[in-house]
């Protein structure tokens, strides 16, 4: 056989699990088993006519030849990228596409603006990535979307980063916590208190840790999870306290099932981004889109921390 007979989806396939360094992370994201996707590398390497990877323990790493047709692998699929753009350019913003990657916490507001915009522009076609920060980086990496929406500007990658809207972070408890009607609670009093935090691999659980290292403190870790709705519950079913975006609760203060604790050195300021890959160029619907975020019309003037 020759690397002529490779298919797209075999150098996707491929490409990824070269990057993951895992036939089951590679699946993972692709949606597919793993056995699928080690069927897709072998069919792959039998076209080269040579080992791809080579397995050491538990862990695969790439051959040369491998190294060659991951670095080729790249160049095909980045410039197939890049031809999708050049092409939807020509379409103007008449039709096209808009693939959005955001971190969970902004599901509470980017579809506002994704539903504002599809309506001006009936003829993109729209889709939503939603993920925690390390999931959404990975798909930075590969230039799987137009636009990024983030809580930090990406590192160790080449983008370009926008600032849009504040993202400040808040302590919330559950209505009744003994703490709710004091004032400037001093930030000691975390210590050994219960807290439910996000996943590992969250800017949410990374700036939290960051405050705790920064004052002394060791909270007492009673849960890990992954969705902030989950944790939201958590807190109103009074299992502890929580850091999490204002945006994400403020439905659940205004309601009354959650209060915010004034507690020093709060709110954490952080600010929302959106970025997209410095050597690739918007499409007029990510320019667009970008320029939406930076005015928004008076429609969305009251979007949350906008």
């Amino acid at each position: 056989m020759s690397i002529r007979h490779a298919t797209l989806h075999q150098l996707k396939v491929f490409s990824l699990v070269a990057e993951q360094g895992s036939f089951v992370r590679a699946a993972e994201a692709l949606h597919l088993t793993p056995p699928a996707v080690s069927i897709q590398v072998r069919q792959l390497a039998e076209a080269v006519g040579a080992p791809l990877f080579e397995q050491v323990g538990k862990r695969i790493y790439l051959t040369e030849a491998g190294r060659v047709v991951a670095a080729g692998a790249r160049d095909v699929l980045h410039r197939l990228s890049r031809i999708g753009d050049e092409l939807q350019s020509l379409q103007g913003l008449e039709q096209g596409f808009l693939r959005l990657a955001i971190l969970t916490t902004a599901q509470f507001f980017i579809p506002r603006w994704l539903g504002h915009f599809c309506r001006q522009h009936p003829g993109i076609e729209a889709s939503l990535f939603v993920g925690n920060r390390e999931q959404v980086m990975q798909r930075l990496t590969r230039h799987e979307d137009d636009l990024y929406i983030v809580g930090q500007p990406p590192e160790k990658i080449q983008a370009v980063a926008q600032v849009f809207a504040p993202n400040d972070l808040v302590l919330v408890a559950a209505a009744g916590h003994p703490w709710q009607d004091r004032s400037r609670i001093k930030v000691q009093a975390l210590d050994q208190q219960p807290f439910i935090l996000r996943e590992v691999g969250s800017g949410t659980r990374l700036v939290t840790e960051t405050f705790f290292t920064q004052h002394g403190i060791k909270p007492l870790v009673r849960m890990e999870l992954g969705s902030n709705e989950v944790i939201k519950q958590a807190v109103i079913g009074g299992l502890g306290l929580a850091i999490l975006s204002e945006q994400a609760v403020q439905a659940e203060i205004a309601s009354g099932s959650l209060v915010r604790l004034d507690l020093q050195g709060l709110p954490l300021k952080r600010q929302w981004y959106v970025a997209w890959p410095s050597e690739r160029a918007l499409s007029p619907a990510a320019a667009a889109f970008v320029e939406l975020l930076m005015q928004p019309p008076p429609a969305l003037a009251q979007a949350p921390s906008v």
